[in-house]
């Protein structure tokens, strides 16, 4: 297909931002109409970004033959269902992480595509990143040998909304996922099992709505290797996403986007500008990339990059860290998953 024809359910924060990317920047892509259950934020969307039909009922864009595609990124708890709509209505799927919270409605989902035979990509936008992405191509080439420590920073600016902390799944499943992922694509090498410390350091009320808001969090890998990741819901200098890999042969490492490398050297010392301060503003390029290669794998049949099951497996090491920090002990993944 030359163009593809989209459709855009959930018009919040990250879907406007893959609005405007898709209308603007995506070429190759005919953004047709947007849904939101908020029939105002849909109509916003659209009339920012020029998309010709705006919806309150998400039905109309799975209903509708002239639409190829959609990209799902409505609340979490609706994934998996417009997954499995969507897949029924012979669309291809974009959708945002995690596809739920639930394993077993994830494994419905994934069957419902499988026998649909569309393609579903899951929106892990850091896979994305040049940074990262050249950490992961080094790695690949045997650059550093033989991978023996993973490790991973990812620090928020400022922690989220409290009611955002009671709906988001706790801090493994909605920010660790991320890094989660990063851990698989980075070696190339599955995760076996998780050891999960942690406690509240940054703001009482978070611990008050039975989450955690800093985490360190210690991986095995199959081969051998170890990881570790830590977590924090604030640093006071910005976003902080780092990422080492250390090897038998050398070591690779990548540190903070700033918005210009000027450094200032002074009297008082040497200064820099501090990282670009959320996740919007870093991961501008990952995003666009992203969407680019799902376009891409539908114009050229090609499989996803970022696989359904890419999906659900950091899902599972989201709960064998919440056993784990319960327990206070290592868990298996497979003690969570019987498929693992």
């Amino acid at each position: 297909m030359s163009h593809v024809n989209v459709g855009l359910i959930g018009a919040g924060r990250i879907g406007r931002l893959h609005a405007r990317h898709l209308a603007y920047r995506i070429p190759g892509v005919r953004l047709l109409a947007v849904a939101d259950v908020f029939a105002e934020a849909a109509q916003q969307c659209a009339a920012e970004c020029q998309i010709p039909a705006a919806f309150s009922d998400p039905r109309r864009i799975l209903d509708d033959p002239d639409i190829e595609a959609v990209v799902i990124c409505s609340s979490t708890d609706t994934h998996a269902r417009f997954i499995e709509e969507a897949a029924a209505a012979g669309k291809h799927i974009f959708c945002e992480k995690p596809i739920d919270f639930d394993l077993g409605r994830i494994d419905r989902a994934l069957q419902a595509v499988a026998r649909a035979g569309v393609k579903l990509q899951v929106g892990f936008n850091r896979r994305f990143d040049p940074n990262f992405k050249r950490v992961r191509d080094l790695v690949a080439e045997g650059r550093i040998g033989t991978p023996h420590i993973v490790r991973i920073t990812s620090r928020d600016p400022a922690p989220p909304p409290i009611a955002y902390v009671k709906v988001s799944g706790g801090i493994f499943l909605d920010m660790t996922i991320h890094d989660f992922d990063m851990a698989r694509y980075l070696i190339g090498d599955e995760v076996t099992e998780v050891y999960a410390t942690g406690g509240v350091m940054v703001d009482p009320e978070i611990g008050k709505a039975g989450d955690i808001d800093t985490a360190v969090i210690t991986l095995r890998y199959a081969g051998g290797a170890l990881g570790t990741i830590d977590n924090s819901r604030r640093a006071v200098y910005g976003y902080d996403q780092r990422v080492e890999v250390f090897g038998s042969a050398g070591m690779v490492a990548v540190s903070n986007n700033t918005p210009d490398s000027a450094l200032v050297s002074d009297a008082t010392g040497v200064h820099g500008p501090l990282p670009l301060f959320f996740f919007v503003e870093r991961y501008t390029d990952a995003y666009i990339a992203e969407m680019r290669a799902f376009v891409e794998c539908l114009q050229q049949d090609k499989e996803p990059p970022v696989t359904g099951m890419d999906g659900r497996i950091p899902v599972v090491m989201g709960y064998a860290a919440g056993k784990s920090y319960a327990e206070n002990r290592p868990v298996r993944l497979s003690e969570v998953d019987v498929a693992s």
